[in-house]
């Protein structure tokens, strides 16, 4: 069930009824598929992976995150950051952030969120930006040098890192300090199936460029490296070019200079070289194996590129030198020896550049020693692993794991401890799985798994895997969290499942059972001296800087610590750091095993939950009371339940809350009140409580409802009630007004008919002092009535053409004679259009278009006005093979005539029917009735036509179109002027532009690149048949006779 209206799921796993590892799983599904990610157990944050961008982590997120306490608003990983960081500025409190879970869970990711939502709410200055970038940026270079794509993750960190992040008194960071853990170093020779080496070996075979790679003594071809698993040289959605881009500009902001830069990148190239060092087998003269290097250019390429003579390399890879007190003895390896040697030195070699990189981080981010500091610590440490064939790296790795769970019962029960004795409320012990037991299995210093390993790699003699497990079997036979294949039978118990060279260890998330294969060589991790040595020879500064053991003036035959002593001594310090601080938890959890969004394995996260311990956590959490409120907050929320504080409380908080749970009837024994919080102990009690906040909301939304509808209901009365006074006062004002309007009216008619009567009297007594100008007047007024009266008599006719008029007979009627012609013109041509059909008033606009272009230019246009333009001369509707070359998207033909098709190269004249549309100019066979050729109106740039008798006519063509690029063309028309006019119009409607139409007797045509002058001249014999005469003078004239 939901906690509170609008949630999804249960946000906090402490108030989860029942709690059982199916609802628990069940709760996180439901959430995970309305992408809440994020499920709080207390003050611990559980992240499931989403694989996908989430918009949960712009700037107005963290402004809201940063405003608000922990519970305000949704579980989110800035909630866990801002607490941690406003504890830390404003408590003087140190803190750690722990990030824990199996590869793939995002531990990696809510690293970064952590440290950007830091970055983003902590002070500005350009000292505090500048240690902000140079933290954030620390991340690509860590990740480049430290983490690889593998079966369950594309970018997997196989190292742990734990970082104290130092601020000053106001909150502002200072610097930090980097702590690596274990790299996997074993990696760098050898990876699994389907995954990769450290993504820098691609990055740098990928981004650097040509000049780079050469130095370097590089391909750029991946296949070329034994080192580099060849089955996935790349992976989806990560561009290595772009990262080796980010990886040097973030060095370089950091502080590496640009030496220490290319020394980075040709340790790195180094190690890549050795895993082309061939060995092949040789014998001494006495008959001993031994072995040799196969081809010497790769060794040479080492010693090119570190400043180191091929010979010690070739004589530290194959040979060994034992040295004692008194005496040195060389031997010789075997090819398996000295492969071994080889991929030791390096897993070494990458390793110490690893350690290198962190402590110059660490310099460049170190804060001063006098400066006071506050520290918060992030931790990004491997969760706890369970695989198939478990060995040594798991082993440590959850080992530590198991050390961590023990910090975190310790310091949340102590933190509840805290919290109660704060509060004022007695402490209950609580019973819970102490796994101090299983930590001193491992970590004694005497009797622990640890310690055996170690005393049985120091011990001399034969030793192995198999009597180290020996030893385990007898030191630990009637443990009760150890077992193997001896113990079991020692108990006649049978697992098909237990190898003979396994043991099995009970953690508090589940038994484990670890392969004791190869425990001895991982944990010597043994490099030969010789190779130290060699190392050190080389002049390369950084690679001797790595190797301080090889210098002859600090040789030392004592032992170097273990790999396992070495973890040890780290994690006790980490432990000592952790409890010095105030711990906040991240548990990160990955949702499948496809890194696929959506998909919910609930197996898998059973798997994890029980490795994460979620169970007992929520367990431990609810010791005594699950919830707890401060008083402020619990009154805001329920005191609607109270008629005595609902709607206004005067009294304190405390009281309030006193009243609301006294009216509740709750038993005592599930209440608790501290000084300045409320304690519940059941989740059922808080579930009562908001059921009975639902229901005290349905009745106050009702209250709410019915005080509005009635609310609503007066408005609208008094509203209509001020609306009808509006409108009867309207009503009596207006009828009042047209009573006033027509009183003033007969008023003033009444004061007219008197002053009417007065000038009437006035004017009969002064009438004979008037008379001669209104006998003027009359006689006037009498002419112009006789004179329209026979203009009305003797109009002319109604013809347009009729120009004819009467003459005034006055010259005073002179001007309106003339406007009144005017105006009986203007009404006849009226008349006239309005009695034209549509298709008339084209034909007259197509002839008034003629009339502009040819009147007065061409001999033949006077013959052409009284003729209409008919368009089809050809029949066209009779012929459905011509119809077919138009296009019904074309519209109608405007144009249908047979032509004469000039040739250019000898003036005879050949048959075309030429169809005019609007879009094209077509000129066909005339027997076949196929397309010639098709010319679009947009390519016409203009046409040039005779002044005479003739229907010669030349359209110039554009030199970009396809028909253009071939010349001009030269027809000839009986209906020049009618064509001419319609392809006019047709290509201002389609182009929106004039067509250039020149009326000249000598033009130019051109032909394919060549230009050909056309003359047109007139034969002295008779004139009037328009017969054209075509001969070419020469190869550039065409000469045209009209006869």
């Amino acid at each position: 069930m939901t906690l509170l209206e609008g949630q999804v799921g249960v946000e906090d796993l402490v108030l989860l009824e029942p709690l059982e590892e199916e609802s628990l799983l069940k709760n996180l599904q439901l959430r995970y598929e309305n992408k809440e990610i994020y499920t709080y157990i207390g003050n611990v944050v559980i992240s499931v992976n989403p694989y996908q961008e989430l918009p949960i982590y712009s700037p107005e997120f963290i402004a809201k995150y940063r405003d608000y306490t922990f519970y305000e608003l949704k579980p989110h990983i800035y909630a866990l950051a801002n607490v941690a960081y406003q504890s830390l500025r404003d408590r003087d409190r140190d803190q750690c952030i722990l990030i824990t879970g199996e590869s793939g869970a995002g531990k990696t990711e809510a690293s970064k969120l952590v440290m950007s939502y830091v970055a983003a709410v902590c002070g500005r200055g350009e000292q505090v930006n500048s240690v902000k970038e140079q933290l954030l940026q620390s991340n690509p270079v860590l990740e480049a040098f430290g983490n690889a794509k593998t079966i369950r993750n594309n970018n997997s960190s196989r190292f742990g890192k734990y970082m104290d992040i130092e601020f000053d008194f106001k909150g502002s960071p200072l610097g930090g300090v980097i702590t690596n853990y274990l790299l996997e170093k074993s990696r760098v020779v050898k990876q699994l199936q389907g995954e990769r080496n450290f993504h820098i070996f691609y990055q740098l075979l990928a981004g650097a460029d040509a000049e780079l790679l050469k130095a370097l003594k590089l391909e750029r071809d991946t296949s070329g490296y034994n080192y580099l698993n060849q089955e996935v040289p790349k992976v989806g959605g990560m561009d290595d070019a772009s990262n080796f881009r980010a990886v040097q500009s973030a060095m370089t902001v950091i502080g590496f200079s640009k030496e220490e830069i290319q020394q980075v990148l040709e340790v790195t190239s180094l190690v890549l070289k050795l895993g082309n060092v061939e060995l092949t087998d040789e014998f001494q003269a006495n008959g001993i194996p031994a072995s040799g290097i196969r081809d010497g250019r790769g060794v040479q390429e080492i010693g090119a590129i570190v400043g180191l003579s091929s010979e010690v390399l070739e004589k530290a890879l194959c040979s060994r030198t034992m040295e004692t007190a008194k005496e040195k003895v060389v031997t010789v390896l075997s090819v398996v020896q000295a492969q071994y040697a080889r991929d030791a030195l390096a897993k070494n070699i990458y390793s110490r550049l690893f350690n290198w990189l962190v402590n110059r981080i660490n310099e460049s981010i170190k804060v001063g020693i006098g400066e006071k500091k506050k520290v918060m610590g992030v931790l990004d440490i491997y969760g706890f692993e369970i695989l198939e064939d478990n060995s040594f790296e798991q082993f440590v790795i959850n080992y530590c794991n198991e050390r961590l769970q023990q910090v975190f019962i310790e310091l949340t029960l102590k933190e509840e401890q805290e919290e109660y004795r704060r509060e004022g409320i007695p402490w209950t012990k609580v019973d819970y799985f102490d796994n101090g037991i299983i930590c001193n299995l491992i970590e004694h210093n005497q009797r622990g798994i640890l310690a055996m390993l170690d005393e049985e790699c120091l011990r001399p003699g034969v030793v192995s895997d198999s009597t180290f497990l020996a030893k385990l079997n007898q030191l630990f036979s009637n443990h009760s969290h150890y077992e193997s294949k001896v113990t079991q039978n020692a108990q006649r118990q049978y697992d098909h499942s237990m190898g003979l060279s396994c043991f099995r260890i009970c953690h508090y998330a589940g038994k484990v059972t670890y392969n004791v294969t190869g425990f001895i060589d991982k944990n010597n991790d043994l490099l030969f001296r010789d190779l130290s040595q060699a190392m050190w020879k080389a002049q390369h500064p950084l690679l001797r800087s790595l190797f301080p053991e090889g210098d002859p003036k600090q040789a030392s035959l004592k032992r170097p610590p273990t790999a396992g002593s070495q973890f040890k001594s780290s994690v006790a310090i980490l432990m000592k750091n952790l409890y010095s601080k105030n711990p906040n938890y991240i548990r990160c959890i990955k949702p499948n095993e496809h890194q696929q969004r959506g998909q919910f394995s609930s197996d898998l996260v059973a798997i994890q939950a029980r490795y994460l311990g979620l169970l007992e956590n929520v367990r431990v959490r609810r010791a005594g009371y699950a919830y707890r409120q401060g008083y402020g907050p619990f009154l805001e929320r329920y005191r609607l339940l109270s008629r005595s504080t609902w709607p206004r409380w005067n009294g304190g908080d405390r009281e309030g809350v006193e009243k609301v749970l006294e009216e509740e009837n709750l038993s005592s024994e599930e209440l608790a009140f501290g000084k300045t919080k409320i304690f519940i102990r059941s989740p059922k009690t808080l579930f009562y409580l908001e059921e009975q906040r639902r229901l005290r909301l349905h009745q106050l939304v009702t209250l709410i409802q019915k005080t509005y509808r009635g609310w609503r209901c007066r408005t609208y009365y008094q509203l209509m009630r001020k609306s009808q006074i509006l409108i009867s006062a309207w009503f009596r004002g207006n009828r009042q007004k047209k009573r006033y309007g027509k009183m003033k009216a007969s008023a003033l008619l009444i004061q007219a008919f008197v002053r009417g009567w007065k000038a009437r009297k006035n004017y009969r007594k002064y009438f004979r002092s008037g008379a001669a100008r209104i006998l003027a007047n009359f006689i006037y007024r009498s002419i112009a009535r006789k004179y329209l009266l026979g203009l009305k008599d003797n109009l002319p006719s109604s013809n347009v053409l009729d120009r004819r008029w009467p003459a005034a007979p006055y010259s005073c009627f002179t001007r309106a004679n003339q406007e009144l012609q005017q105006l009986f013109h203007q009404w006849k041509c009226k008349k006239f259009r309005d009695q034209l059909s549509l298709k008339q008033v084209q034909m007259l606009r197509e002839k008034l278009c003629a009339s502009e272009l040819f009147k007065g230019k061409k001999a033949s246009y006077p013959q052409s006005v009284p003729i209409p333009f008919r368009g089809d001369y050809i029949g066209l509707q009779g012929n459905p093979k011509l119809q077919r070359l138009t296009g019904k998207e074309e519209g109608p033909v405007l144009v249908a005539e047979t032509v004469k098709k000039v040739n250019r190269g000898n003036g005879k004249t050949s048959a075309r029917i030429l169809l005019l549309t609007k879009g094209h100019v077509i000129l066909a066979d005339t027997k076949k009735s196929q397309a010639k050729t098709v010319i679009g109106l947009d390519n016409v740039v203009g046409v040039s036509v005779t002044s005479l008798q003739d229907g010669l006519v030349s359209l110039h063509l554009s030199e970009m179109s396809s028909v253009g690029s071939k010349g001009d063309i030269l027809l000839v028309s009986d209906h020049v002027v009618e064509l001419l006019t319609k392809m006019y119009q047709a290509v201002l409607d389609a182009t929106q532009r004039q067509l250039s139409v020149t009326v000249t007797d000598k033009f130019s045509v051109k032909f394919k690149d060549s230009s050909v002058a056309v003359k047109v001249i007139q034969s002295t014999g008779d004139r009037g048949n328009g017969k054209l005469i075509c001969k070419k003078k020469g190869s550039h004239c065409l000469e045209v006779t009209v006869q």
